[in-house]
């Protein structure tokens, strides 16, 4: 009888341990998920969960990512939480573990112009993304009636098509970001017209989501400043931005409402 149990012994063991042979990764919000880390790049962290071993691959961005404990107990780091404190601070558990002195940013460590001031900031590589932007344009009665001695005649209501371009220039330790974005459009293809415009923005976009930029609009009727607001939410590495423009000028304001999606370059 005992020497049945030894035998069994090693086939129990291994039926235990691939159950219990799982990653644990923490993000800098202090959320924990059981995965399976199959690759880590310069930018994101790719995994399955535990709980679907056959799902699909997922990938979270490197920056997002506190810290990996492997199935063997081995611990990596790879960001500070520090960057994420006006957002959630991790567990109590995961503050006992961090080193008296941090590296900021994702992956390799990046210099600051402070080492303490918490306003400095963080000198990131610039990151660029693009997608497309599709919404409305409504026009004011001014704007109708330049076109019209023009001629071309348009309704109030004009849709639009385009793309945007983005550069993240810096970001700050308090998630406020710095950005520069360029929207070519196309409107008025619904009634048979091609009205491009170009907008240039120059703005910033806080921790959570919202944000605000400025700058020149160019039209075939002339030039003007845009002002545009918005939120953009996060999704499986895609950002769905959602902005509301204003362009105030002598012939009126034309108020536009944009949407869309982009990613970030590889």
């Amino acid at each position: 009888m005992f020497t049945r149990l030894l035998l069994l012994l090693p086939l129990l063991a291994g039926l235990v341990g691939p159950a219990r042979a799982q990653d644990l990764l923490t993000k800098r919000n202090g959320d924990e998920v059981p995965v399976k880390v199959v690759e880590i790049t310069p930018t994101e962290v790719k995994y399955r969960r535990t709980d679907n071993p056959d799902g699909p691959l997922i990938s979270v961005y490197k920056a997002d990512v506190f810290m990996i404990r492997y199935a063997n107990g081995v611990k990596e780091v790879l960001n500070s939480p520090a960057a994420a404190a006006s957002s959630a601070r991790p567990p109590a558990a995961v503050r006992a573990a961090l080193p008296p002195v941090l590296p900021a940013g994702a992956g390799a460590p990046v210099p600051t112009i402070s080492n303490q001031d918490p306003n400095d900031a963080i000198l990131d590589e610039p990151i660029h993304l693009d997608g497309p932007r599709i919404g409305f344009t409504i026009l004011p009665q001014g704007v109708l009636n330049k076109a019209r001695d023009r001629g071309t005649d348009l309704n109030p209501f004009i849709t639009q098509f385009g793309w945007q371009f983005e550069s993240r220039l810096f970001r700050l330790p308090n998630g406020i970001s710095g950005l520069v974005e360029f929207v070519p459009l196309v409107g008025g293809l619904e009634q048979g017209q091609f009205l491009p415009s170009i907008s240039g923005l120059l703005g910033v976009r806080g921790a959570k989501g919202f944000e605000f930029g400025v700058g020149p609009n160019l039209t075939p009727l002339g030039a003007s400043l845009v002002l545009a607001v918005g939120t953009s939410v996060q999704s499986n590495g895609l950002n769905f931005p959602i902005n509301l423009a204003v362009v105030p000028g002598s012939d009126g304001v034309r108020v536009s409402l944009l949407l869309g999606f982009n990613a970030r370059h590889r």
